[in-house]
């Protein structure tokens, strides 16, 4: 049996040599990627030995004090464990749970739309606000709520003859500014992936249900639901790879001395710490590392619950 093993094993690597060399074209594209790829994620996690030692600039990475656990346990005792882990959880818990319905909502009513014009027109118009930068957005959420002289302030104090309440200053509505202003600048761009997906739905079931006297709402839920069911079973297992992964960039922005509590996050914290005034390197690196290790495990535990209640996984 082992040399017949060998050689089925010497046959299918030489067929696969083959394949690469007829189509080396195709290969030669994923050189780029892929450089991209070691240089910008496996190169930088070198840099990981940082979170077990005592980081000085001037002793370098090799010459730095070994500490172990150190840095992990202070930021499992540290106060705002708790804080910055809830934020965290609790904001891509939100996002999830909004972001992924809206997307796929819009993406069934878009597909619904007979009138070609008009569908491209609803799909531009949904589609630009991806593109406004997080800096501007924010801007125009100030300007927006703002309780003196912006349009929630004007049309409060016309309807109510009083000065409207600071949305912006309330800490518990931190969470969802942050959220439905993600799902109005994102559900157009989301969307893109479930309309493609839509469009492999069998015409063939649809006239077959039209003749049976289903109605338009039915065979939305009984045809083309389905058929994006496995593009959103992908989509969530990867989203639930960053649960722990809020962009510090938008969060920082949007925070003030009002909100701190509970616009504290993670990936914030990590910068304040690791690049801040204090410039703890190996603190920011292992709750940095911690934050990866968690995403990790969630996406390779919700990969294997969805492998073995339905058939769709990543790998």
């Amino acid at each position: 049996m082992k040399p017949n093993i060998s050689s089925a094993v010497a046959e299918k690597r030489s067929g696969l040599w083959r394949r690469m060399v007829k189509s080396w074209q195709l290969y030669a594209l994923l050189l780029l990627p892929l450089a991209y790829l070691i240089l910008f994620h496996y190169v930088p996690m070198f840099g990981i030995q940082i979170a077990f030692k005592d980081y000085s600039p001037a002793k370098g990475i090799w010459d730095s004090n070994f500490v172990g656990m150190k840095y992990f346990i202070k930021f499992f005792k540290s106060y705002q464990f708790t804080q910055v882990l809830r934020n965290t959880l609790v904001l891509s818990l939100y996002s999830l749970i909004t972001s992924i319905p809206a997307a796929v909502i819009f993406a069934l009513a878009l597909n619904c739309v007979r009138c070609e014009g008009f569908k491209r027109l609803v799909q531009t118009v949904t589609y630009l606000p991806h593109f406004i930068s997080l800096v501007v957005l924010v801007g125009m959420m100030w300007q927006l709520f703002n309780p003196l002289v912006g349009t929630y302030g004007t049309l409060y104090k016309s309807l109510f003859g009083k000065e409207a309440p600071n949305i912006l200053g309330i800490p518990t509505a931190f969470y969802h500014l942050y959220v439905w202003s993600g799902v109005w600048q994102n559900v157009g761009w989301s969307s893109i992936i479930y309309v493609a997906a839509l469009s492999n739905a069998d015409p063939g079931l649809h006239e077959a249900a039209q003749i049976d006297g289903a109605s338009r709402f039915q065979r939305v839920i009984h045809i083309d639901l389905p058929t994006i069911y496995p593009t959103m079973i992908i989509l969530l297992i990867m989203r639930c790879g960053q649960i722990m992964s809020v962009g510090y960039t938008k969060t920082l922005i949007m925070q003030n001395s009002f909100n701190i509590s509970y616009s504290e996050v993670i990936s914030t914290y990590v910068y304040k710490i690791g690049l801040g005034s204090n410039g703890n390197y190996s603190y920011g690196t292992a709750v940095d590392l911690f934050n990866s290790v968690i995403n990790l495990i969630l996406i390779c535990t919700v990969n294997k619950i969805s492998k073995k209640v339905g058939e769709e996984s990543l790998w």
